[in-house]
Formats: structure tokens, sequence, C-alpha cells
């Protein structure tokens, strides 16, 4: 079995890993995201873009430009604890950090083929579709957000105090 910590690269080793399986003839499939707290909508996401090609690659933000994403009280997990655990998952490759505000430097630098965003995106917003072969958006898991389960949390241990 692969450990996780394997699957943790910055963008140069991984530029560098991706050029040996595209040689290979591999399909790399790009997604990327905050990742704050995991939940089954991730999950579900992530199986699925996986399905569209051969390596799935995960672009996540740092905790810097989450914050600038999110607000000031985001990310809730750090920045290694969310990769870590993106990077644990069988459906998930590699993952890699940008600080970027979006991940149109990182996908120039790597070059997929594939582009994954989830259903909450428009195709037409899609930062760096221009740079790849095809873009998937794939249906939104209802339900199933950071946001929701953050929310939760508040209502339910707010009644405790």
């Amino acid at each position: 079995m692969r450990s996780f910590r394997n699957k943790i690269k910055e963008r140069d080793e991984l530029k560098r890993i991706i050029e040996d399986l595209k040689d290979e003839g591999k399909r790399i499939v790009f997604t990327n995201g905050c990742f704050d707290i995991l939940h089954l909508g991730h999950v579900v996401y992530l199986e699925e873009a996986r399905l569209k090609g051969d390596v799935l690659i995960v672009g996540v933000n740092t905790d810097s430009s989450v914050k600038q994403i999110k607000g000031q009280h985001r990310p809730i997990v750090p920045q290694e604890e969310r990769m870590a655990v993106l990077a644990a998952l069988e459906s998930v490759d590699y993952v890699v950090p940008f600080a970027e505000p979006d991940p149109f430097m990182l996908i120039s630098h790597l070059r997929p083929h594939i582009l994954v965003k989830g259903g909450d995106w428009d195709e037409e917003r899609v930062v760096g579709k221009e740079l790849v072969e095809q873009t998937f958006i794939l249906p939104y898991v209802k339900g199933a957000s950071t946001s929701r389960i953050i929310e939760t949390i508040l209502q339910r241990y707010s009644k405790q105090r």
C-alpha cells in the first residue's frame, strides 16, 4: 500500500512525474479546491473525477488563499492536514498545494489532459479550461457542504452554552 505521504508533492516534482506518466500514455485529470472539512460530496466528486482518466491530481488551496476566498475564519483545518486527508483517499493519486487565488498558474505548469469541477461551477467560469483537452462539470451532491457542516456545529453547540 502506498503511503499518503508519498502522494503529496510540490509542483516542480509533480510536473516531472506527470511528464513520465504522459510518456506511458496515461490520461491526467486535475481538480482543485479548498477541501476544508472533507465530506460526502467531496468523496463522491473525487471518485467520479478519477474515473475521467488514469491519474487524479488534486490542487489544494493554501491556508492564505482559502482566507482570501472564504474569509478570515477559514480554513478550519490547516493546509497540511487537508492535503494528508485527501492523499489518503484511494481515488486521489497526487496532491499539490497552490497559493494563488485560482489554479490557472498551476494548471498551466502541470498541463493535465482533463479538468474537472463540481456542479456549483458554470463551465464558462472554469479557470484553465482553455489549457486542457476536456472539461467536465460533475453533479453537485445536494446538501453536502463545508459551510453547512460548520453551521450545524454552531447551531448544536451554541444551544449547550
